[in-house]
């Protein structure tokens, strides 16, 4: 029989583990944490009782991801809770952009922009199956549905900024702005308007939804799977080496790592051909997060009325200051006022609160490597849109940029995408190659540093089983 060995239980390792179990091929894992899952864990961070997603935590991309859909994992007790409003984005004089499945509230926060909107995304939205079958794999390969992705390109290439002019109002300026800002760049650049395009016409499609009871039930869904397909999975088992790899499961005819470029680099070492040696150490990496957890007691007070019944919130003002505080950011400067993305989750699970006290998920974007407390600036831009949120913190956890590595060694340097998404890196990541999980004969790598990115979906991890399963035949 044939065997593998995947390093690291994310997401996209799992997905690859089931994938090539489905094969009929011997699967065995092996995550350096004692919990398995990566991103995609919940815990009690701040007071008992009260539920936590410590990384990942609206699904836009899970919901939409094929592979994800082909499991059935609900039969393992996933469960997606979509919100009434799916996002947003609050303004300092007390308008809001809103996004989400109910093109009502889009329509009616947008005013004389919503026409505008909506041609924008139309194609994206109306044709979202297709749409995702063409930008979840490499970008280079035959497209299926060219028309669609030549529509979404022509606009995905476009620099945020631009995109943001379109509207002459800032409620749907801001609102594009915060989500293009989930691709944690500089927004003036080539191809910055594609992560805004792609989960604004997701927010439209099919939402951003969580999964009941935690993220980390996503996690659990992927084990319950891969173990009735007889994978294993062993925790509390950090992999140093090829060598070890062999120690550990003999000679593997498959390895697949779900790690960042780096943690690559420390097993394979100088095994790796020349060419891809380079390309990985090369490769860049980008802004990170400052992760602040709260407990609360009673709602947020929002002043805009329909962020109190939104899952996701941006908060980060107009889209000229969301634009000039990536821009630091990328630079390596701390701003003043960080973008901070904010979750309501309880809204839609009561199961993570305990009575009245809820669980509050936010963080904001910081320089890389950054070593101070960004806590205060995360509870300023909160209060901001919700005065008196200071008053009702019961508890708070932080994570800051060394924290999130030494959590999982992906996010170097606080950085939660495993990768700056430069115009290149975008394209082309880990590295320019018609196949870019292969790293060489047997070895194929399939974290957020492939295709197609970061997202808990699950399709780096299949396609890199899929390289594997074809070099078998």
């Amino acid at each position: 029989m044939t065997t593998a060995v995947v390093v690291g239980s994310g997401p996209n390792g799992l997905s690859a583990a089931i994938r090539l179990a489905q094969a009929g091929v011997a699967v065995t894992v092996f995550e350096a944490h004692d919990r398995p899952g990566g991103g995609t864990r919940s815990g009690e961070l701040t007071l008992p009782g009260l539920i936590h997603d410590e990384c990942a935590a609206f699904h836009p991309t899970g919901v939409a991801s094929p592979f994800f859909a082909s499991l059935g994992l609900e039969r393992h007790g996933l469960h997606w809770l979509w919100p009434e409003i799916d996002l947003a984005h609050p303004l300092d004089d007390g308008r809001a952009g809103l996004a989400g499945r109910d093109r009502n509230h889009t329509t009616r926060s947008l005013g004389a922009d919503a026409r505008h909107w909506t041609r924008l995304f139309a194609s994206a939205t109306s044709n979202f199956d297709s749409l995702i079958s063409e930008v979840f794999r490499p970008v280079l390969h035959v497209p299926q549905h060219p028309i669609v992705l030549g529509r979404f390109g022509l606009h995905a290439l476009q620099p945020a900024t631009w995109t943001a002019r379109r509207f002459a109002d800032e409620p749907a300026r801001a609102l594009f702005m915060g989500v293009a800002a989930h691709a944690f760049s500089g927004l003036d650049t080539p191809l910055s308007s594609s992560v805004g395009m792609m989960l604004t016409a997701a927010a439209h499609a099919v939402g951003w939804p969580v999964a009941e009871g935690g993220t980390e039930n996503i996690t659990r869904a992927l084990l319950a799977e891969l173990a009735a397909l007889g994978g294993k999975v062993v925790t509390s088992t950090p992999i140093t080496s090829s060598d070890h790899i062999r120690e550990l499961a003999g000679r593997p005819e498959i390895v697949i790592l779900d790690t960042a470029p780096r943690g690559a680099l420390r097993i394979l070492g100088q095994t790796l051909p020349g060419r891809v040696r380079r390309a990985l150490e090369r490769y860049r990496y980008g802004p990170a997060t400052f992760k602040v957890d709260f407990a609360i007691e009673g709602d947020i007070r929002w002043i805009n009325e329909d962020c109190r019944r939104a899952g996701t919130l941006h908060l980060g003002g107009t889209a000229a200051e969301i634009a000039q505080v990536e821009h630091t950011v990328v630079r390596g400067r701390m701003p003043e006022r960080p973008f901070v993305l904010l979750g309501q989750q309880y809204l839609i699970d009561p199961t993570r609160s305990q009575g009245s006290v809820h669980p509050i998920y936010a963080y904001a974007h910081v320089p890389h490597g950054y070593d101070a407390d960004a806590t205060g600036a995360v509870i300023g831009q909160i209060e901001r849109f919700a005065p008196g949120f200071r008053d009702q913190i019961v508890a708070v956890s932080t994570r800051g940029p060394a924290a999130l590595e030494a959590y999982n060694s992906n996010y170097v340097g606080g950085d939660i995408s495993a990768g700056a998404n430069t115009t290149r890196q975008i394209a082309f990541r880990p590295r320019v190659a018609l196949n870019p999980y292969v790293l060489a004969p047997g070895v194929y790598l399939c974290s957020s540093a492939t295709p197609p990115g970061a997202g808990v979906h699950g399709m780096g991890g299949f396609h890199a089983a899929e390289a594997a399963l074809a070099r078998l035949t």
